[in-house]
């Protein structure tokens, strides 16, 4: 079974196209049109399709990809497999929940963290029984480096560099960076020392934007030899999901 898998998030559209577990095709859009779908369709013709958006409203290519073949809106009732503790799994963010399926269906029987970079940087784990609890969100790298310049009088909007590994900044800039990718770095490794209890072992994927950025700001750490990078995670998760839903 041929399955179109489409992530919508905050920034970029991710299309795949997978043939049971095997990714056959993944681009990713700043936006998509009914062209670039037909193109994918005629190719593999996949035989139904799943979307995920964090976005509340539908855009006019969904619609009309819904007329071309079944489409399933993920929600959170979709759990494939996961034992979803959310209090509130109405709110809770679809992309997240993906990958954690993708994480699960990747390392069964194995405790996984998702770290997912992007707008903002997440964090959720799974067990290795699939029970998820809930995770944390915080600001992610660009948005803090625009906080700064936008909330402040006198503060220079500058970029991350991914160079920079020092303790401290000796100017504006670097002191800046210091705090912001330093900040970040000490967030990465407390979460993962507050997941990684009782000497199990654990899975720490990475995945989003900015994974390979948080993989160079967690290669000298201790943690360096669990990190595992996976940009299709959600949507590995989302294809889990289709394939469970076609069961």
């Amino acid at each position: 079974m041929t399955s179109l898998v489409i992530d919508i998030g905050n920034t970029l559209i991710k299309i795949a196209v997978f043939k049971l577990d095997v990714m056959l095709e993944a681009n990713q859009y700043e936006t998509i049109d009914e062209p670039a779908l037909d193109v994918l369709l005629s190719k593999y013709n996949p035989v139904k399709a799943i979307v995920s958006s964090v976005k509340k409203s539908k855009e006019a290519w969904q619609v009309v990809l819904g007329q071309k073949i079944p489409l399933i809106q993920f929600n959170t009732v979709m759990t494939s497999g996961i034992n979803n503790h959310y209090l509130t799994p109405e709110t809770l963010g679809p992309d997240r929940l993906a990958a954690v399926i993708g994480a699960y269906h990747m390392f069964p029987g194995q405790n996984s963290l998702v770290i997912t970079g992007g707008t903002a940087i997440t964090y959720d784990g799974v067990d290795a029984e699939g029970n998820y609890f809930g995770g944390s969100i915080s600001p992610g790298l660009n948005m803090r480096y625009k906080a700064l310049n936008h909330y402040t009088a006198g503060l220079p909007l500058i970029e991350a560099d991914a160079d920079f590994d020092t303790a401290y900044g000796n100017n504006t800039t670097t002191a800046i960076r210091s705090g912001v990718q330093n900040g970040i770095k000490y967030e990465l490794t407390g979460f993962i020392e507050s997941y990684k209890t009782g000497g199990e072992q654990l899975n720490i994927i990475l995945s989003g934007g900015d994974s390979i950025f948080f993989d160079t700001l967690l290669k000298n750490s201790i943690f360096a030899r669990y990190i595992k990078i996976e940009p299709y995670l959600v949507l590995k998760g989302l294809n889990a999901a289709i394939q469970k839903h076609n069961d």
